[in-house]
């Protein structure tokens, strides 16, 4: 069963209180200036090993801001499917998975732990009043009779689970699913800046099956992990059609057959590979008509290998698209 209620809360923070006890998680207490939702993080684990892995982007950039932006203030239920502004870690091409780090939610000493990097963020978003915060994950509430515990607001609500749900095994397996993972996504519209903190416990997996989040036991060879996405053309001069096109390249040491492999864009459109890829090798793909379609307001490009997995992607907004005939380079 998949989470429930899941969405993102566009609002502004006015206070926090840092995670302690058996299950701790860093409380937000957060308005959308018509009523208060308290935000809970999770910063240690119930399962083995305790600490979480986290990445945080100081300058995340993504197709999803812009649609952000737009929304009124308040909470809005996500479509868990692509193309949206659900979040998922595997699909949606957000981050790097493996750039994500263990770390301690509370360890002696100054900034070394979990609590201490949420509160870095968190402190300095408080302390900027047009700092806006979209917490993704699973709304409860309203309770209409149940003040919040932390702080003491009536009715409690807000928004949990803003972590990476699918992966899991054994008895949070129960909340796999794809396209509703959480995360938090914090706004400077002053100098536009968004910050990006991203998730996950360490006993979830980063290989997903596509309908039930379950996860899959696949080993990937040096070899196909190796091809990566360099460099699109998205706007081409004149028609964009059949003049897009994306840079592939080899960096092992072998060559590397590309039959069955598949590109795919923001909406999971499919356009087929097939050859060769020498050691070392840049391979420019052409874009077919009906192909995938590189949207000129931004997009993803996810790299798949002859058996559906996801070797690489990457992403690219309305400003780096803005010019015409340029290629952009990831």
């Amino acid at each position: 069963m998949a989470l429930k209620n899941y969405g993102v809360l566009k609002s502004r923070a006015i206070n926090r209180k840092l995670g302690e006890g058996s299950n701790p998680h860093y409380q937000v207490l957060v308005t959308d200036e018509k009523q208060q939702y308290r935000i809970a993080i999770n910063v240690k684990s119930k399962e083995s090993p305790s600490e979480l892995l986290y990445f945080v982007d100081e300058n995340f950039s993504h197709p999803i801001t812009k649609e952000l932006q737009e929304l009124d203030a308040g909470f809005h239920e996500l479509v868990k499917k692509p193309g949206g502004m659900a979040l998922d870690y595997i699909r949606g091409n957000f981050f790097d998975t493996s750039q994500m780090k263990p770390l301690p939610y509370n360890v002696p000493g100054p900034d070394n732990d979990l609590n201490e990097l949420l509160e870095l963020y968190i402190a300095r978003a408080i302390a900027s009043p047009d700092a806006v915060l979209y917490p993704f994950g699973e709304r409860w509430g309203p309770e209409t009779d149940v003040k919040d515990k932390y702080f003491g607001f009536l009715p409690g609500n807000g928004i949990h689970d803003i972590h990476m749900n699918q992966g899991n095994a054994a008895q949070f397996q129960k909340d796999n699913g794809v396209w509703q993972d959480g995360g938090l996504l914090i706004h400077y519209p002053t100098r536009n800046q968004w910050v990006g903190i991203f998730l996950a416990f360490q006993s979830q997996s980063f290989h997903t099956d596509d309908t039930t989040g379950n996860r899959i036991d696949v080993v990937i060879p040096p070899t196909t992990a190796a091809i990566r996405i360099v460099a699109a053309l998205v706007n081409p001069l004149g028609d964009d059609v059949g003049k897009e096109t994306v840079s592939l390249i080899n960096t092992s040491a072998e060559k590397v057959d590309l039959n069955g492999w598949a590109l795919a864009d923001r909406t999971k459109r499919k356009q087929r590979l097939s050859g060769i890829i020498n050691a070392g090798e840049v391979v420019k793909v052409p874009l077919a008509k009906d192909g995938i379609q590189l949207d000129n307001n931004g997009g993803i490009i996810t790299l798949l290998d002859d058996k559906g997995i996801k070797i690489d992607g990457v992403s690219y907004t309305k400003k780096d698209a803005q010019k015409q005939g340029w290629t952009i380079v990831f």
